[in-house]
C-alpha cells in the first residue's frame, strides 16, 4: 500500500480554503453596511442561532460581539419551539446562519421572528431559500469549493462565514470606538486581561508606601524598609522624591553603618519614575532593563517636572504574582529620571 502523505493533503486542504476566502471581498456590499446599521442601532441583544455546524460558527460569532461590549447569545433553534423562544424581544436582532438555507430547524424560529416583528440577518448561499425571503437583511454568501475529498464536508463554507462576521464585528468595533481600556472590562480575566493591565490597577498606594523624612537616620530607615516589606523606602525632602534606599543599598554599607548617621549619605539619587498609565509589561521591562524591583510612580500634575511627589510604587512581586513573565523588550519607554 502506497504511503499517504498527510502534509501534501492538509497543504491543499489549506490552499483550497485560503483560494475561496478571497470571495469574502465580493461580500462587502450595501448589506454589509445594512447588517452593521441594524447591530448598532439595536437597543435589546443581537441573538444568533444556527444547526449544525452553522450552529458552531454562529456561536463563536456571538461570543466575539459580547466581548466587545455587544450583548449577544446563542440560542439553538430546535428549542425555540420548546420555550425558549421567551428569551426574544421585540427590541433584539435575530442572526441566523444557515448554509442552504432551508435547514428545517429554523423554520420555528423565522416564524416567531416575523410574526412579533423582530429584525432578521439571514446568511444562506441560496438567494431563494427560505432563510433570506423571511430576512429584513439578506446575507448572501458565494458558493465555495469545500476542502474535503469528496466536497461536501462544510470546511471553506464554514471558514468563509466566520471571516465575514469576524470582519463584520471589526467594523463594528470601529463605528464603536473600541479601544483597549473597554476591552480589558471585558476580559479581566486571562492573559489578554493581565497583559491589558496598566500601572495604576496594581500600584502600592497610601500608608503602605514605604516613605521617610531625608533628615531621618539611618536606622530609622531600615525599620521603615522592614515594616513596609518591599525591600526599599523613598526618601522624600519638602514632600517631593528625593532619592531611594534599599536593603541592599543597607547591606552593602554596613560596615560604615552607624544608627545616627544620616539618610542623605547612603540614598540613590535617581530613582526611576513610570507613569500609572503605562502597561504593566512595560513596567516590568524597564525593571528587567535597570536591574531593579520597583519603580516610583509620581502624581500626574509633576510627572514631566523635575520635583516629583510619589502617588504610589509598582512592585515586581506584585506584577509576578499576576503570572506575567519577565522580558526585556527593545522599545522606547516613558522611563523618568532627575
Amino acid at each position: 500500500m502506497a504511503k499517504i502523505n498527510y502534509k501534501k493533503i492538509a497543504k491543499k486542504a489549506a490552499a483550497v480554503q485560503i483560494s475561496e476566502l478571497r470571495k469574502v471581498n465580493k461580500m462587502f456590499n450595501k448589506t454589509f453596511i445594512q447588517a452593521i446599521n441594524v447591530i448598532n442601532n439595536c437597543k435589546g441583544k443581537i441573538i444568533l442561532s444556527g444547526q449544525g455546524k452553522s450552529g458552531r460558527i454562529a456561536a463563536k460569532i456571538s461570543s466575539t460581539l459580547s466581548s466587545v461590549g455587544i450583548p449577544s447569545f446563542f440560542i439553538h433553534p430546535s428549542e425555540t419551539s420548546h420555550g425558549d423562544s421567551g428569551a426574544i424581544q421585540k427590541k433584539d436582532v435575530l442572526i441566523i446562519i444557515s448554509y442552504s438555507g432551508n435547514t428545517l430547524e429554523i423554520s420555528p424560529l423565522l416564524k416567531f421572528g416575523n410574526r412579533f416583528g423582530i429584525k432578521i440577518i439571514g446568511c444562506a448561499s441560496k438567494k431563494d431559500s427560505v432563510l433570506l425571503k423571511a430576512s429584513d437583511v439578506k446575507i448572501l454568501l458565494p458558493k465555495v469549493r469545500e476542502a474535503d475529498p469528496i466536497g461536501m464536508v462544510p470546511t471553506s463554507s464554514t471558514t468563509l462565514t466566520l471571516l465575514y462576521f469576524d470582519c463584520l464585528a471589526i467594523a463594528l468595533m470601529n463605528k464603536m470606538k473600541f479601544s483597549k481600556d473597554k476591552f480589558k472590562i471585558f476580559h479581566a480575566g486571562g492573559n489578554i486581561g493581565k497583559n491589558l493591565l496598566l500601572v495604576k490597577d496594581i500600584m502600592i498606594t497610601g500608608k503602605k508606601l514605604p516613605t521617610i523624612n531625608i533628615k531621618k537616620t539611618i536606622n530609622e530607615a531600615v525599620k521603615t524598609i522592614e515594616k513596609k516589606k518591599l525591600g526599599l523606602v523613598v526618601v522624600l525632602n519638602n514632600g517631593y522624591v528625593t532619592g531611594l534606599i534599599t536593603d541592599g543599598d543597607c547591606r552593602r554599607a554596613i560596615k560604615d553603618l552607624k544608627k545616627n548617621n544620616k539618610i542623605e549619605k547612603f540614598m540613590s539619587r535617581k530613582p526611576l519614575f513610570v507613569s500609572e498609565n503605562i502597561s504593566v509589561p512595560k513596567a516590568l521591562s524597564i525593571m528587567s532593563e535597570n536591574k531593579i524591583t520597583s519603580l516610583c510612580v509620581p502624581t500626574e500634575k509633576t510627572l514631566n517636572k523635575k520635583n516629583k511627589k510619589l502617588k504610589a510604587i509598582v512592585h515586581v512581586h506584585r506584577i509576578l504574582d499576576l503570572g506575567i513573565k519577565w522580558q526585556i523588550v527593545k522599545k522606547k519607554f516613558y522611563l523618568y529620571k532627575y
